[in-house]
């Protein structure tokens, strides 16, 4: 059994991290969720509560027991961390140091594990020069992205930005567990 941090960020597929959280639980692992601001907007905290059985998390000064820093606990017992979807704000928030939510704070206590982040926004963001060099920065720093699919976006548009299919993020999460 692993310890999964899944950091489900403001982006319509927020729906679709509920079945990654499912389907790593059914595999017997132990599932921890981060939901930003945003991604409660999309979908609620209870829908992965009860998919994973363990308590959803969201804001970083709400301690349940105050002998345990729960982003740094987090942090330091996720055995890989992985953030489907991720929104242009939240690598951004990554790339410079932000810490200013609970999975930015764990994010940043993460060391020498694998993260694996799933990028999923509109076709312009996603192409932004800014966001490219947030990815490239990111990648420099070691960590591991799936790469988003091409499709009719929610916004109507089509074109790269929609997040990949939930088998390939799992095929890369299973490369590291």
């Amino acid at each position: 059994m692993k310890n999964i941090v899944l950091g489900v960020s403001g982006s319509i597929s927020a729906y679709k991290a509920a079945d990654i959280a499912n389907v790593l639980t059914k595999e017997g692992n132990s599932v921890h969720v981060i939901m930003t601001r945003g991604g409660m907007q999309f979908i609620t905290p209870l829908t992965f509560q009860t998919l994973t059985k363990n308590r959803v998390y969201s804001d970083v000064f709400t301690e349940d027991d105050p002998s345990v820093v729960k982003h740094i606990s987090l942090a330091e017992n996720a055995d890989i961390v992985v953030i489907a979807p991720a929104s242009a704000d939240v690598i951004a928030k990554i790339a410079a140091g932000i810490a200013d939510d609970m999975l930015t704070s764990v994010l940043l206590a993460v060391k020498n594990k694998p993260v694996i982040i799933c990028p999923a926004m509109n076709t312009n963001m996603y192409e932004n020069p800014i966001t490219q060099r947030n990815i490239d920065t990111l990648k420099e720093y070691g960590y591991h992205f799936v790469e988003p699919r091409e499709a009719v976006l929610a916004c109507g548009a089509v074109g790269k930005g929609a997040l990949a299919e939930n088998s390939v993020i799992l095929s890369k999460i299973h490369e590291f567990i």
